[in-house]
């Protein structure tokens, strides 16, 4: 654990967009470390995403992130960093991610997708 509360809740309290709670199935990649992974968006906002995934991810990673859109066959292609991550249980972590760039068209388009329900097994 990396001090998680502490800094999720200052950075909560710096938020200027709304988080909105959806779930959708997302692919990752740390460039410089080639790490991939699969996880689940607990939420999301124009300017970040909380997720949960099996893999552990450090505070200050880079990440390039492909979101699953239910109503396209093209998943929203972003990329963030992460900036708290913590470990919930046995290969189950959660982790804020702060997206590099403002993209309020991609994410209206998140969640105006009719389906709010996806999950994967994580």
């Amino acid at each position: 654990m990396w001090g998680v509360n502490m800094q999720e809740t200052e950075f909560k309290d710096r938020r200027i967009f709304e988080r909105i709670p959806v779930r959708r199935s997302l692919r990752f990649l740390a460039p410089r470390s080639n790490l991939a992974g699969l996880a689940q968006t607990r939420d999301i906002s124009a300017q970040g995403i909380g997720i949960m995934t099996e893999k552990e991810l450090s505070p200050q990673t880079p990440l390039e992130i492909w979101l699953h859109m239910p109503d396209s066959g093209e998943p929203f292609y972003t990329t963030g960093k992460v900036i708290w991550s913590e470990q919930i249980e046995s290969n189950r972590y959660r982790a804020g991610i702060k997206l590099d760039r403002v993209d309020l068209m991609g994410i209206s388009s998140l969640l105006k997708t009719t389906d709010n329900k996806e999950d994967i097994a994580l």
